[in-house]
C-alpha cells in the first residue's frame, strides 16, 4: 500500500486525511491476518498444508477483487480484511510445510527462501505501484484518476492465481500424511525429495525411522493438542515463538514496510516514491545472504546481531531527526501526514537515508528470514500447526497495532518514535540472548532434546544430528526400519541388502 499513499489519485478518491483513518485502512489487512493465522491449523492438520496455501490463494483472489472495485472507505476495509485472511494463513501455514520437506542441514535456506520470495513481491508490487503514479498527469497532480491505484490493487489477483495453480505440482507434506497413517505416501515423498526417488535410500528410511518414532511417542502420551501446549516445557517454546514474531514487528521494520514514503518524505530529499523504492531492493538484495549462510551462522547469532545493530541505526537516526529537525505542517495533500521534517542541511538528510538504508538491510539478513525460520522448527508435529499459527497470530496481531497506531505516533511524538523502536530492538538482545537456543542443523524431531535439555540458551548445542546416526546405522546394516505398506509392516536393514520396497508394494 506504501505506493499509493503519496499519490493524490488515492489520498483525494477516499478522502484521507486524518492519520487515524489512514491506520485504520492500513490495519485491515494485518487485523484479517491476525484471524486467519488463528484458523490456519484447523485447516492445516485437517485438509493439508498444501490444501491450505490453496483456500488462502482463492481468499486472496476474492478480497484483491473487492479492493479494486472498491468505491469508498468502507469496500476497501473489507477488502484488505478478506486479503488478510489469506495472507495470515499463507504465513502460518507456508513455513510449516517448507521445515517439514526441508532436510535439516538447509532447512533455514528453504524457509528462507519465502522471506526472499516476500520481498520479491513488495518490491514488484511498490514498482508497481511507481509506475502506475505516472497515469493521469502523475502522483502531484490533483485531479489524477482512480488508476494509480486500481492496476496495483488489480494485479494482486496474478500471482495468487498461479499459486494456486502451481500447488497441484506440489507433495503433500510427508509428516503430515505420516501423521494420518497415509505411511506408504509418506515414504514415497520422502524418497522423491531426498533420496532421487529410491526408497531404499538410507537417508530416507533414517527420516521414516525418525518421523514414525516421534509420532509414536506422542500418540503414547495420548493428550489433546491444546493441552499440550500449555504444558510448561512446551509453553515455554509457545511463548518464545510468539515473541519472536512480536520483535519482528516492534524492532521498526513495520513502518520502513508500510510508511517508508512518510520517513523519505520527513527527510526532505528527493522524490520520496523514488528514494523508498531503493529500500525495497536492498530488501530483496539482502535476503540472499541469509539465504546462503543462515545453516552455516545460525539462527540465534542472526537474532542477537540483528537486534544490537538495529537498536543503533535506529538511535542514530532518531537523534539526528531530534537535533536538526523542526516541526513542519500542511494542510492537505501527501504531505499533511508528517510535523517534522529536516530543512537545508543535505549532510543529515543523507545520513538519515543512509542509515535508514542500513537499517533495513541489517533487517533484511538477520530477523527477516530467521523470525519465519525458528517457530517453524521448534514444534514437535502434534501441535506444530497449531502452536505456529499462534506464533504468526502475535506477529499479526502486533502488526495490526502498528498499523493503525504508527501514523499518530509519527505525527504526534515524530522523531521519539525511532528511540522507541530502538529501545524495544535492546529488549529483544536480552530476551533472545536469554532464550533462545540455537537449532541449526538438528532436525523436526530432535527439538526436544534441544530444549528440554536443561541447557542454558547462551550454552552451545552439541553438533551433530540422530539422522546422521541412524542413516549410518542402516547404511552398515545395523538397523531395521519397519516400513509400513497398509495392514503389512516390512522390516528392512540397509539398501544394499534390504527387499526392494517397489516388490513389496506389488505383492501388498
Amino acid at each position: 500500500m506504501s505506493g499509493v499513499l503519496g499519490t493524490y489519485a488515492y489520498t483525494n478518491y477516499y478522502n484521507v486525511q486524518g492519520n487515524y483513518r489512514q491506520g485504520a485502512i492500513t490495519c485491515a489487512m494485518p487485523a484479517g491476518s491476525l484471524f486467519g493465522a488463528l484458523a490456519s491449523s484447523f485447516i492445516a492438520d485437517r485438509y493439508s498444508r498444501r490444501t491450505a496455501i490453496q483456500v488462502a490463494a482463492l481468499i486472496w483472489i476474492v478480497g484483491s477483487i473487492i479492493q479494486t472495485a472498491s468505491n469508498g472507505i468502507g469496500m476497501l476495509v473489507a477488502g484488505r480484511l478478506v486479503s488478510g485472511l489469506g495472507v495470515g494463513i499463507e504465513s502460518a501455514v507456508v513455513p510449516i510445510y517448507q521445515a517439514e520437506i526441508a532436510p535439516p542441514e538447509i532447512r533455514g535456506r528453504v524457509v528462507s527462501l519465502q522471506q526472499w520470495a516476500i520481498t520479491w513481491g513488495i518490491l514488484l508490487q511498490y514498482f508497481i505501484q511507481y509506475g502506475a503514479s505516472f497515469t493521469d498527469g502523475g502522483a502531484n497532480n490533483p485531479n489524477q484518476g482512480t488508476a494509480a491505484f486500481r492496476i496495483p490493487w488489480g494485479v494482486q489477483i496474478v500471482p495468487a492465481t498461479i499459486l494456486f495453480a502451481g500447488m497441484f505440482f506440489f507433495p503433500r507434506s510427508p509428516r503430515w500424511l505420516a501423521s494420518k497413517d497415509r505411511w506408504e505416501e509418506s515414504i514415497e515423498v520422502l524418497a522423491a525429495l531426498h533420496g532421487g526417488g529410491d526408497m531404499n535410500h538410507p537417508k530416507v528410511l533414517a527420516q521414516y525411522q525418525e518421523i514414525e518414532e516421534a509420532l509414536t511417542g506422542e500418540r503414547v502420551e495420548g493428550k489433546p493438542d491444546w493441552t499440550l501446549l500449555t504444558e510448561p516445557r512446551m509453553f515455554r517454546r509457545v511463548i518464545l515463538g510468539m515473541s519472536i514474531q512480536m520483535w519482528s514487528q516492534l524492532c521498526g521494520m513495520n513502518v520502513m514496510m508500510y510508511y517508508i514514503v512518510y520517513v523519505m518524505e520527513a527527510a526532505n530529499i528527493g522524490d520520496p516514491l523514488l528514494t523508498s523504492a531503493i529500500q525495497y531492493i536492498l530488501n530483496v538484495v539482502l535476503t540472499l545472504p541469509a539465504i546462503l549462510f543462515l545453516d552455516k551462522w545460525g539462527r540465534r547469532p542472526s537474532l542477537l546481531v540483528g537486534s544490537f545493530m538495529m537498536m543503533v541505526f535506529l538511535f542514530i537516526v532518531g537523534a539526528l531527526q531530534a537535533i536538526y529537525g523542526q516541526p513542519f505542517h500542511a494542510e492537505s495533500g501527501p504531505l499533511s501526514a508528517i510535523s517534522w521534517i529536516l530543512r537545508d542541511n543535505r549532510p543529515v538528510q543523507l545520513a538519515v537515508v543512509v542509515f535508514t538504508y542500513l537499517f533495513v538491510s541489517t533487517f533484511s539478513i538477520t530477523w527477516g528470514p530467521t523470525s519465519w525460520t525458528y517457530p517453524a522448527e521448534i514444534f514437535p508435529s502434534q501441535i506444530r500447526a497449531k502452536a505456529v499459527s499462534l506464533a504468526t497470530a502475535s506477529n499479526w496481531a502486533w502488526n495490526c497495532a502498528l498499523a493503525f497506531a504508527v501514523p499518530p505516533l509519527l505525527w504526534n511524538i515524530n522523531w521519539r518514535l525511532y528511540m522507541l523502536f530502538a529501545s524495544f530492538n535492546g529488549v529483544a538482545f536480552i530476551h533472545m540472548f536469554l532464550t533462545a537456543p540455537e537449532t541449526k542443523g538438528k532436525t523436526l524431531e530432535e527439538m526436544d532434546i534441544v530444549f528440554d535439555s536443561g541447557r542454558p540458551a547462551w550454552r552451545s548445542v552439541p553438533k551433530g544430528s540422530r539422522l546422521a546416526v541412524l542413516q549410518k546405522e542402516i547404511e552398515d546394516g545395523n538397523l531395521k526400519v519397519a516400513v509400513r505398506f497398509g495392514d503389512t509392516s516390512i522390516e528392512l536393514k540397509s539398501a544394499a541388502t534390504a527387499t526392494n520396497i517397489e516388490t513389496v508394494q506389488e505383492a501388498v
